[in-house]
């Protein structure tokens, strides 16, 4: 069987990482929790998650909770394989020889994850190489602006006012106007910022921490890109990439 590389996160840099790594042959397993708040829902694997599979630009992602079933999974390389195992349990089962913390958790520090595999690799602010990972790779510094579509940057997003069950009856590719009612939590409803189409939604029924981002509208209208691996993600998959092969290279030297 290929190289093991688990990657945590489900998210679209996640998805893009785990796209990449696979079709260079890896055996890929993504690891997230039973609710991941991820929006760009259709850019990703995170829907596996709940509907036991999902698809990103031609590779499927397959949802697969019964440990046994892990390393046979990964022989078939037919598809990404997804779970939300405890860590712990999934790290003794397949004893990955690479793990990418893809989380983006940027206002969390993460644990330190350089003891987990024998090559770690951390995506995003607040990973040390060397310390926390063995190589860390900043996505985009903390306190720079999100990309700016259409005169567009942090506006187009809504943030989680308060910790909560997220609900919605909208679906990534919806049309929306400025000031509509997309959402609520609780007793708090959520408004699209700007009017666009949907890019991001969180699924409905996820509980979701006070500051999640849980809606993106791209203001591009038909022009949106709203499913398949964006052009950031792909660069930083690449990164991944050229990453565990620069590692592979200096094993063998």
């Amino acid at each position: 069987m290929k190289r093991i590389i688990l990657i945590r996160g489900c998210g679209d840099v996640a998805s893009a990482t785990a796209h990449i790594l696979f079709t260079a042959g890896y055996a890929v397993v993504i690891h997230d929790s039973t609710q991941p708040a991820t929006t760009r829902r259709k850019m990703a694997f995170c829907d596996a998650v709940f509907d036991g599979t999902a698809e990103v630009d031609g590779v499927f992602a397959k949802l697969c909770n019964d440990v046994s079933e892990l390393n046979v999974r990964l022989a078939a390389h037919d598809t990404v394989t997804v779970t939300t195992l405890d860590l712990s349990e999934v790290l003794a089962a397949l004893k990955p020889e690479v793990l990418v913390d893809a989380r983006m958790r940027k206002h969390e520090q993460p644990e330190v994850q350089i003891t987990l595999a024998p090559f770690t690799v951390g995506l995003g602010p607040n990973f040390f190489a060397g310390t926390t990972v063995h190589a860390a790779v900043e996505t985009r510094p903390l306190e720079g602006e999100p990309q700016t579509i259409a005169g567009h940057a942090r506006d187009r997003y809504v943030y989680a006012p308060a910790a909560g069950i997220f609900r919605t009856t909208k679906q990534i590719g919806d049309v929306v106007s400025a000031g509509q009612a997309v959402a609520h939590i609780g007793e708090v409803s959520l408004y699209a910022p700007i009017s666009g189409i949907l890019r991001g939604l969180t699924r409905d029924g996820v509980p979701v921490a006070k500051k999640t981002k849980v809606i993106e509208v791209d203001p591009r209208g038909a022009q949106a890109q709203i499913i398949g691996i964006a052009e950031r993600p792909r660069r930083i998959a690449q990164g991944v990439f050229e990453a565990v092969r620069s590692w592979e290279s200096d094993r063998r030297v």
